[in-house]
This record gives structure tokens, C-alpha cells and sequence, in this order.
């Protein structure tokens, strides 16, 4: 078994796949920078004028933890994808449920739970499409690229 090195990891212990380990990880993080930031923004008052930095210190973890099954698996785009739909349906699915406790989450931000999962669905086929592609540039680069032909 591999070594997860991620923070929170020994909490998932049980789940044997790698793969399936960081994906349920990245749903975690991910739905607890969304938990975070929802309330930041509806119960602290006090961060409403300073809103343009608390969005952006939000978007910006937003985007450190949807990176984590890009940079754990950078050469294996299946995996990268399985692992990454795995934590975006997790996501989705608190997001879905959130709405239930913010009744106007989902009109206020314009996103339905469905939308949402293919966004993430998108995002990570684009993610994994350009990493299949530079893998194979990079195995183009190291074979020659004139085939050699023999002279009678």
C-alpha cells in the first residue's frame, strides 16, 4: 500500500485504493473550504467590508485543494480523473445538501448541484486530456523522427 502523505490521511486508513484515498480526501477538503466559506460569508458580519479578500482567500484554497489529484497523479490521467470525479461527487453532494440549510444557496450562486458536477467533471477531463497529451509529447520527443532507411 502507499503512503498518503496528505494531512488526514490516518483517518482513511480503511480505504486500501490510493486512488480512492485521495479522492475522498480532496472531497473533504474541498467541502470544508466550502462549509467555511458559506459561513464566513452569511454569520460574520464583521468580514463584510474586507469581502473581496475573504472570496479570494476562498477561491484561492478552492483551487489548492482541487489540485491535489492533479499533482498526485500528473502521469497517470486515469487515475487522476477516477480520483478527482471521486472527490467532485463528494463536493457535490454536501453542496446539494447545503442548499438544504441555506434555502437560497443555489439561486443566490447560480450553480445546481448537477451544474456543479459537471463543471468539476469538465475541469478535471480538460486536466486530464492535457496531461494524456503531454505524456505522449513526451514520449514522441524521445523516438527519432525520421525513420531510417536503408541504402543498396
Amino acid at each position: 500500500m502507499t503512503p498518503s502523505l496528505l494531512p488526514g490521511s490516518r483517518w482513511f486508513q480503511w480505504v486500501r485504493n490510493f486512488t480512492l484515498r485521495v479522492g475522498v480526501l480532496t472531497g473533504v477538503y474541498l467541502t470544508a473550504v466550502m462549509v467555511i466559506s458559506v459561513l464566513a460569508a452569511t454569520r460574520m458580519e464583521f468580514l463584510e467590508p474586507v469581502a473581496d479578500v475573504r472570496n479570494g482567500v476562498a477561491y484561492a484554497a478552492f483551487f489548492f485543494f482541487m489540485m491535489i489529484p492533479i499533482g498526485c497523479f500528473l502521469r497517470s490521467p486515469v487515475r487522476m480523473f477516477a480520483s478527482a470525479m471521486c472527490g467532485w461527487a463528494i463536493l457535490s453532494v454536501n453542496y446539494a445538501l447545503m442548499g438544504i440549510f441555506f434555502i437560497h444557496l443555489h439561486a443566490r450562486l447560480g450553480k445546481t448541484p448537477f451544474h456543479l458536477f459537471i463543471l468539476g467533471a469538465l475541469v478535471y477531463g480538460v486536466a486530464a486530456v492535457a496531461s494524456w497529451v503531454a505524456g505522449m509529447v513526451m514520449l514522441l520527443r524521445h523516438q527519432p523522427i525520421a525513420a531510417h532507411r536503408r541504402r543498396m
